[in-house]
């Protein structure tokens, strides 16, 4: 059986939804094995009416603390050692779970994970990874969020942990690495962009060059580069476009008969491309680099979004993906 734990009390949404998501997680692989982390009396409740195999499945490890999503990063380090984030993490730490998966304040997990797990030889902050729908299928994005800045040296260490992840784990052959810029000229970008595109240029990478925003989604590139700042708002960004396009086509395709009539012709469509983007299949983004598997869910996550989180975890730890990741980045020339 497979360990993952999970903190079911941090988030946006209510402590059932995600412990929802965990039990349908369960549901599809038969060879998951939970630890739901939080208010024990809470979890026993939620539980009551999941299936029979599948509680059995279950382990509940009690907590009386949560980090809040105001919490500071540093308060929670310091005064919540028995929140359901930081015991999910030691938990990984232990070995008692092969990963650990929280929807909770992204700014506190990043601490956390850094302070209990730290980071792998070679790799001087973790980034938040995830896929984005792209032309070609998806294309990897990070740093999603761990980090609101970046040196360029690790830009350079992020773009060699995308491409390991794109090219091993995903079977991309060669990942085409791009760098987030305002243009595509060499003069464009601030000296941090401009000193990671020389590293990047010589590291051994498949470096294409810089790339702008729509090039996320154009399949020109496998692996996008960019601080957490920016790629954090390029992802809220995206979710808040596909939420408005598919609001517009559901007032649009009811505005009239004529107009509801031409949509139920077009519902099956509708449906393929609505799931193609819809943001929760792509919920569960994975933290790299660290000495542990941390998966961070959207904090709005429903219980069938976090369940792809906890699916995405389930993968990494059977992926063996922090130990592929510093065996990779040995053998990689740094270009320095």
């Amino acid at each position: 059986m497979l360990p993952v734990a999970i903190d079911v009390m941090s988030g946006d949404q209510q402590p059932r939804e995600y412990i929802a998501g965990a039990v349908h997680a369960m549901r599809d692989d038969a060879g998951l094995r939970a630890l739901l982390v939080g208010d024990s009396a809470l979890i026993e409740s939620e539980l009551r009416a999941s299936p029979e195999g599948v509680r059995a499945r279950v382990e509940v490890v009690p907590t009386t603390e949560v980090v809040g999503m105001g919490d500071s990063p540093r308060e929670a380090i310091r005064r919540k050692k028995n929140s359901s984030m930081r015991v999910a993490i030691d938990l990984v730490k232990e070995g008692r779970a092969c990963a650990c998966v929280s929807s909770g304040n992204t700014g506190a997990l990043t601490a956390m994970a850094h302070f209990v797990l730290k980071t792998i030889p070679g790799v001087e902050r973790a980034a938040i990874i995830s896929a984005i729908p792209a032309a070609h299928g998806h294309t990897h994005m990070l740093d999603l969020g761990a980090n609101t800045k970046a040196t360029p040296e690790q830009l350079r260490q992020f773009a060699a942990m995308g491409a390991i992840i794109s090219r091993d784990i995903h079977g991309r052959e060669n990942p085409r690495i791009g760098l987030l810029n305002i243009g595509e000229e060499d003069i464009k970008g601030h000296e941090v962009v401009q000193e990671a595109h020389a590293l990047l240029g010589a590291s051994g990478l498949n470096y294409v060059g810089f790339v702008e925003g729509d090039d996320i989604f154009s399949g020109d590139v496998d692996v996008v580069v960019t601080d957490g700042f920016t790629g954090n708002v390029a992802l809220k960004t995206m979710e808040g476009a596909a939420g408005l396009i598919a609001d517009r086509m559901r007032r649009e395709f009811n505005a009239s008969w004529l107009d509801k009539l031409a949509g139920l012709v077009a519902r099956p469509v509708l449906r393929r491309v609505a799931a193609g983007v819809d943001p929760s299949r792509y919920n569960g983004a994975c933290m790299v680099g660290l000495g542990g598997i941390v998966v961070k869910s959207h904090g709005r996550a429903n219980g069938v979004a976090f369940s792809r989180a906890v699916a995405t975890a389930a993968l990494a730890a059977r992926r063996e993906l922090t130990a592929h990741i510093a065996q990779a980045l040995q053998a990689q020339p740094t270009g320095r």
